[in-house]
This record gives structure tokens, C-alpha cells and sequence, in this order.
């Protein structure tokens, strides 16, 4: 396992990022950030909004020591080059599932590092291919899983992942939200400064 000079913190309440750092065997503390997650209207490119989401959290971070490594990470969803997020009610979140049936999307991932005054952004994306959906089978999954809390309204780990995922080009992980190798990688190099 690494053994890095750090303490590593996760800026997240996500229990899905949580579950992936334990797994690959970091301890780890976490760091609740008080930052409302706004989309830049402009200047930057589409794919590169989660990135700089996960850097605007590691800027709003407070309370860390100087010998602390911050991972933040936002995941966001895309369809046909557009942005879909957490569907704010259950009439939002069928739209959303609904416009996936039976499509390939791209979930993206942008992770940040802040240790030393230091920062280290990067991202990974996955192709996504859903199978048609039934009706019933979207409102099933909405009454049963209350998918509120995720990009694109669904959890790949969930029933309607199980169900719907025909195929994934990339990390699965990365579609959990968190791409654990490349975190791994970016750790290990640190380790080797």
C-alpha cells in the first residue's frame, strides 16, 4: 500500500466516493465543504466544467492542516453535449432517464488534489449505453431508489444500472464518481517526490 506524507482528506458526503477510497485501502478523513455548485455559463468547455467544479470545492475547503492532501470530485452527465445533473423532483428525474433509454452518454468525472499550496486537476470519461427503458421501469426505480442525489438521475450500482447498462467504454468506478486508478496513480507519484 502507499505510504504517502499526508493525510488524506475527501471533500465529499458522497457515500459512493467514500466506498471506493476504502476500498482501494486508504484511510481517510472526511471534510464537509460549504460550496453551492454553480455551472459556469460561460468560457469554458463543456467537458471541462466537472474539473473545474472539483477545483472550486478544494478552493472553498476550510479547516485543513499543512499536512493534509485534499481529494474533491464532482461527476456530471452528458447527452448529446449537453449537461445533466441531479434532477431537482421525480417529474425531472423521468425526463432525464427517459431521454438515456436506449442511448449511449458520457459520465465525466473531475477529481482535485490540493496539498502543500499546491493543486492537481484531472478528469476521466466513460461512454455509457443504456438499453430502451420501459415507462414502467423508470418510474419503478424513481419510487424505489430516489435517485435525487445524482447526475443524470441514476446510480450505475442500482437497480436500474443492473438493468440498463448494456455496455460501458472506460471506468465503472469513474461512473460511480470517483475514478480510483487514476487517484491511485496521482497518489503514487506523490509518493515517489
Amino acid at each position: 500500500m502507499l505510504s504517502l506524507p499526508y493525510n488524506i482528506v475527501l471533500g465529499s458526503q458522497s457515500p459512493r466516493r467514500k466506498e471506493l477510497l476504502k476500498l482501494a485501502g486508504f484511510d481517510f478523513q472526511i471534510l464537509d465543504i460549504d460550496y453551492e455548485e454553480a455551472i459556469p455559463k460561460a468560457g469554458y468547455n463543456i467537458s471541462d466544467i466537472p474539473a473545474y467544479l472539483a477545483e472550486q470545492k478544494a478552493l472553498h475547503a476550510k479547516g485543513l492542516n499543512g499536512n493534509d492532501l485534499l481529494i474533491t470530485a464532482d461527476t456530471l452527465v452528458f447527452l448529446d453535449g449537453k449537461i445533466m445533473g441531479k434532477p431537482k423532483d421525480a417529474d425531472q428525474a423521468f425526463e432525464m432517464l427517459s431521454s438515456l433509454s436506449g442511448k449511449m452518454h458520457e459520465v465525466i468525472t473531475g477529481v482535485c488534489l490540493k496539498y502543500e499550496q499546491q493543486i492537481e486537476i484531472f478528469s476521466d470519461t466513460t461512454k455509457v449505453y443504456f438499453k430502451p427503458l420501459e415507462a414502467e421501469e423508470i418510474e419503478y426505480y424513481i419510487e424505489n431508489y430516489n435517485p435525487f442525489d445524482k447526475a443524470g438521475a441514476y446510480g450505475a450500482q442500482d437497480w436500474i444500472g443492473l438493468i440498463a447498462i448494456e455496455k460501458i467504454e472506460g471506468s465503472y468506478f469513474n461512473v460511480m464518481g470517483l475514478p480510483v486508478h487514476k487517484v491511485y496513480e496521482s497518489l503514487k507519484a506523490l509518493e515517489n517526490k
